[in-house]
């Protein structure tokens, strides 16, 4: 591993230590420090108090953990934050913003990190010695053959050759069994593994374990018999059925490289990825229903494979489930030879099929992501570290019990249905509900319908959702009990503060913590999160790194910041689950996110850190919107916006949305003598759903007579990014664009 040693810290001669993390220094400020989370804890009132002492000002270190004592000393006692309002789990919060919020004396008692201390001794572990801190975590699973003498090998900087990631390579497993045969040999065989919840209420059905078992060797066993081998890539197309997890851990059980694409990209979407990955059978359904909306998947597929014929790529196989509920086969569009009824085939397959054992280094999944130009990425997980750190992650953030019943609203076809609906939580053997239909379907109040039906304990779900929710009025929470819920999660972007309290004082009734994670497709599992028994969370904050993660902040110029600060949030070190390239295409994999700033993985997002050390997100630098959660390239939608025979020229960028968090707003010049309608409008916004997907349909499109551009060419999207905002007074100077007036015309069709 290059390398795994730390840097030494300075000690202060005659006295404690001034490294707070030396194990002098840290047993001299627990000493100091047993009374403040207790005198929360055992208070008797449910009153808030202010805190008033200060913190002690002349403790820092210099080493990796710098940035993680302040954490430490504050929920542990060692001093406290003056002008803060707390609360302990069980109370509501304030309207204020500098609210923490203190776990229980009960729940902490309970819950896998206890507190501030335990969380500091297993973190520091990590930092320091990796390989022996994964290597035990690993070995909780099963391994064919064990790895070898290097835990991790691996290149962070360009400067230094080419970038290079391997966890436990040598190592002989398959996440498959670790996911199911593992389980079910352990006792688990009749405990439920999925609970699904059709789109209609009362639609419903559950997998065991050992149920869930034999479907996936049936489907493998029907992948084998069509000429699918290890390292083959199969395209998975599917709503939210228990056929999804069933499709993705029937690739992993022979090997197969799975790419599921989310059911709401549109056909063209869906023949960039078969072109790229050139897969040996595409798996869809015919069709399926989100709320009242019925969705002919088949017709999407038939089209998208027609476009990759034309591009060389052909598909042989397309496996079709038939979802009835949604559309009959009698009204689905067939081609005989290619197309396969799975439910004609596959169950005839037998119920038991050899695993295909694999390195932990061999591919697992890739999953296409925007980037900041218009061709999607292939973001390509391994199988041992991704399995091991998905598996830790869950278990940790979300204080997994074996009793819990667990449900992460996600799709599939996104990351976090990846690594927390399907690997993470079957891992750990976690009984989970997948969900077919929208979370306001028949009405608002359908997921605490769900929560109440299968008395679910953690929910896990995106501040978008959050938002939406809230807005259609508390009455839609509190007609359900949710008594059974005691961990809430978000996820996909930062959830901003006034949606944090109504999601804990509402939805929580004040009872429960919530993670608020940070991750992306690329990390492959949660990176900032807190920890809810561990430490005290403050609304709107991802709080602190985990295990074997060292988040940095640094400047335009790649220089670490210090304490307070805002700038690029950055990673240094790899940790299991980082992809480990862009498929077919590792120059892009280190100009994107290694050569940004040398020596550290450059997430692409903003961070600032407060006072007291907590991580605040602030959302991405590129060119990349978040959109309800999903990753929007500005170069794809612009490129689908000009592919429109009228549209000349287009520009977009991000603007802060109610709901949605970011929304999509276009600048839109049109070829000359055409004017602007609202025909026009409308035809554009179709031309990006078609390529694209409804999620990537432009929210107000700005008519545009000319972009704001500097003398080269390049468009000035700063300028462009205010007048969206409606940020007038701060446009800055426009001395240097090409024609200057053109800032004046954008701002007089603005609300046109």
């Amino acid at each position: 591993m290059i390398p795994l040693s730390h840097n030494s810290v300075a000690v202060h001669l005659g006295g404690v230590p001034r490294d707070p993390l030396h194990p002098i220094a840290l047993d001299h400020s627990l000493k100091k420090s047993c009374s403040s989370l207790s005198l929360f804890w055992n208070c008797k009132s449910r009153r808030r108090r202010k805190l008033s002492t200060t913190m002690a000002s002349n403790i820092r270190t210099n080493n990796f953990l710098r940035h993680v004592e302040s954490m430490k000393l504050l929920p542990s006692g060692a001093g406290y934050i003056p002008h803060l309002n707390a609360v302990i789990l069980g109370d509501s919060l304030a309207t204020e913003e500098d609210d923490f919020v203190l776990p229980s004396e009960d729940f902490a008692s309970q819950a896998n990190v206890q507190s501030p201390e335990q969380y500091l001794k297993m973190y520091k572990r990590s930092i320091e010695d990796p390989a022996v801190f994964w290597s035990d975590i690993a070995s909780e699973f099963y391994w064919k053959q064990k790895w070898g003498d290097k835990v991790c090998d691996e290149n962070f900087d360009v400067r230094k050759g080419n970038i290079k990631i391997e966890w436990f390579k040598g190592g002989i497993t398959n996440i498959c069994y670790n996911c199911l045969d593992r389980n079910v040999e352990a006792g688990l065989g009749d405990k439920v593994a999925i609970y699904w919840e059709g789109n209609e209420p009362g639609l419903d059905g559950t997998l065991t374990y050992t149920q869930l078992l034999h479907k996936v060797c049936q489907l493998a066993n029907y992948l084998k018999d069509n000429g699918v081998k290890k390292g083959d890539a199969v395209i998975i197309y599917l709503p939210m059925l228990m056929e999804l997890p069933i499709a993705m851990l029937a690739c992993a059980r022979i090997g197969a490289v799975h790419s599921v694409v989310f059911a709401g990209f549109s056909a063209e979407a869906l023949a960039q990825r078969i072109i790229d990955c050139k897969p040996k059978v595409v798996i869809t359904c015919n069709g399926v229903k989100r709320g009242s909306k019925a969705l002919y998947l088949k017709d999407i597929v038939d089209a998208a494979i027609n476009d990759s014929a034309q591009n060389g790529v052909s598909i042989d196989k397309c496996l079709v489930y038939e979802n009835s509920w949604a559309t009959k086969r009698e009204d689905t569009k067939w081609k005989d030879g290619r197309d396969i009824w799975w439910q004609d085939v596959v169950p005839q397959y037998p119920t038991s099929c050899p695993v295909e054992w694999v390195d932990a280094e061999d591919p697992l999944f890739l999953l296409y992501t925007s980037g900041s130009t218009g061709k999607p990425k292939g973001v390509l997980h391994t199988t041992g570290g991704y399995m091991v750190y998905t598996a830790t992650t869950f278990k940790y953030a979300f204080d997994y019990k074996p009793s819990d019943i667990y449900w992460c609203t996600a799709d599939c076809g996104w990351i976090t249905g990846h690594s927390y609906v399907t690997y993470g939580p079957m891992l750990n053997g976690a009984s989970v509900i997948v969900y077919e239909g929208a979370p306001n379907y028949p009405d608002a109040g359908r997921c605490w319908d769900i929560v109440d039906k299968y008395k679910v304990t953690i929910f896990y779900t995106a501040p978008t959702l959050v938002r939406s929710l809230m807005r259609d009025g508390d009455a839609f929470v509190t007609r359900y009990s949710r008594k059974s819920l005691r961990v809430l999660g978000s996820v996909g972007e930062p959830i901003n503060p006034s949606a944090w309290k109504w999601f804990y004082n509402v939805v929580g009734d004040s009872r429960c913590p919530i993670s608020d994670t940070w991750w992306q497709t690329e990390t492959g599992g949660f990176m900032i999160t807190p920890l809810p028994g561990a430490w005290p969370q403050k609304p709107g904050s991802a709080t602190f790194p985990f295990f074997g993660v060292q988040p940095v902040i640094v400047d335009e110029k790649g220089v670490e910041l210090e304490g307070e600060c805002s700038g690029y949030l950055c990673v240094k070190k790899s940790w299991p689950g980082a992809f480990r390239t862009l498929y077919g295409d590792h120059e892009r994999y280190e100009t994107t996110y290694f050569k940004p700033f040398a020596g550290y993985y450059f997430s692409g997002d903003g961070c600032s850190r407060d006072k007291d050390g907590y991580h605040w997100l602030t959302g991405r630098v590129d060119d990349v919107i978040n959109v309800s959660g999903h990753r929007i390239g500005t170069a794809e939608v612009e490129s689908a916006l000009v592919s429109h025979p009228k549209c000349a020229e287009a520009a977009v960028v991000g603007v802060e949305h109610e709901v949605k968090g970011q929304g999509i707003y276009a600048f839109v010049t049109i070829v000359d003598g055409v004017p602007y309608s609202e025909e026009l409008r409308k035809d554009l916004i179709v031309t990006v759903r078609k390529q694209i997907g409804a999620f990537a349909a432009p929210d107000k499109i700005h008519w545009a007579p000319g972009l704001p551009k500097t003398r080269s060419g390049k468009i000035m999207r700063r300028i462009l990014r205010k007048i969206a905002s409606r940020q007038l007074d701060e446009l800055g100077d426009t001395s240097t664009l090409a024609d200057p007036n053109v800032v004046n015309q954008l701002i007089e069709l603005a609300d046109s």
